[in-house]
């Protein structure tokens, strides 16, 4: 079988969303890098006009579409960042979105996609519930179908961070990647070891409905349930019938971790109050593998993938509760 997604896939996307997506910064932590005798670079993905990293897929695969099929609309299903991606990148490129989304995904979420220009369509309990609306979009009314994740197009739009990370440091070692439905980590996997193949790729997941991990033990997809979590982003199936990320996944992956929700709490709140910078969950989880799992980074060059800013004040409230950490 072919490869997917080629490190040539990753150049050409970068062409098609220059002037579109952001080259974000990448910077030193020197809290971080302290504390665990490593250089620690945050990779900040939340200053993309959509908030997350989604934005480069979204455009990626949006700007391949036909004059016709941008006529007729596009439509996904989505935790959150990723139907605002392609809220953004549809009102960019003059198209009509509808954003299918469960009604597990928070309101703030749902708000920012509205406040986009497109329509925000509450449907079941789970990701693989929106979808299920999704498709019946595609085959009744003729939208084109943006995956969040599952298409060699958002993929490689995803792997454009890699080519950064390897441009700003050349002597990176190791770099560590919220995983969920595989587009980000399988692209960045794919543009890193492309360039220099000594790089370590670390998946990060929440414990609980962790979809691509448990897919991974069982050597095929699997369905796996959807659990509440401030890692919500990470949330959702992979879907039995994944054709792109599962295998690209388990290519470019050297390992991986699932944190607890009290470790990503506390990741949070570092970052909010060291760092300055209000992150969601599945921002913070490279972090919280880090502290908890005790990974061995002494001396490395390390990234951290920043991958988004959809929180809310309740939210963080909400992991200062869940640690029963005192107001300052």
């Amino acid at each position: 079988m072919s490869d997917p997604v080629t490190l040539h896939d990753i150049y050409l996307a970068r062409s098609r969303i220059a002037g579109q997506a952001m080259r974000t910064p990448l910077i030193l932590s020197q809290s971080l890098s302290a504390r665990f005798d490593a250089e620690i670079y945050l990779k900040l993905e939340t200053l993309q006009p959509s908030g997350a990293f989604k934005l480069r897929g979204a455009l990626n695969k949006i700007a391949s579409l036909s004059p016709e099929q941008l006529e007729r609309g596009v439509t996904t299903a989505s935790t959150g960042n990723h139907g605002r991606a392609v809220a953004w990148a549809a009102k960019r490129l003059g198209a009509r979105a509808i954003i299918c989304v469960s009604e597990l995904v928070p309101a703030n979420k749902v708000a920012a996609i509205e406040a986009l220009g497109a329509e925000a369509r509450v449907v079941g309990r789970s990701q693989d519930d929106a979808f299920v609306e999704a498709r019946r979009l595609v085959s009744e009314e003729g939208m084109a179908l943006i995956e969040p994740f599952d298409d060699p197009l958002i993929a490689a739009g995803q792997g454009t961070i890699g080519l950064e990370l390897m441009e700003d440091i050349p002597e990176l070692d190791r770099v560590l990647i919220g995983l969920s439905g595989g587009g980000l980590l399988g692209g960045i996997g794919r543009a890193v070891k492309g360039i220099n193949p000594k790089v370590r790729v670390t998946g990060v997941s929440m414990l609980e409905g962790a979809a691509m991990i448990e897919s991974l033990a069982a050597g095929k997809p699997v369905e796996v349930e959807e659990e509440a979590s401030l890692a919500d982003s990470l949330g959702g199936g992979i879907g039995l019938d994944n054709r792109c990320t599962f295998e690209l996944v388990r290519e470019v992956m050297d390992d991986h971790h699932q944190v607890s929700e009290a470790a990503i709490a506390r990741a949070m709140l570092h970052f909010f109050e060291q760092e300055k910078m209000l992150v969601e969950g599945a921002a913070v989880v490279g972090l919280a593998a880090i502290e908890e799992r005790a990974i061995d980074i002494r001396g490395e060059k390390v990234a951290l993938i920043i991958s988004g800013n959809g929180v809310d004040a309740g939210t963080l409230m909400r992991a200062r509760a869940m640690l029963d950490y005192p107001e300052r």
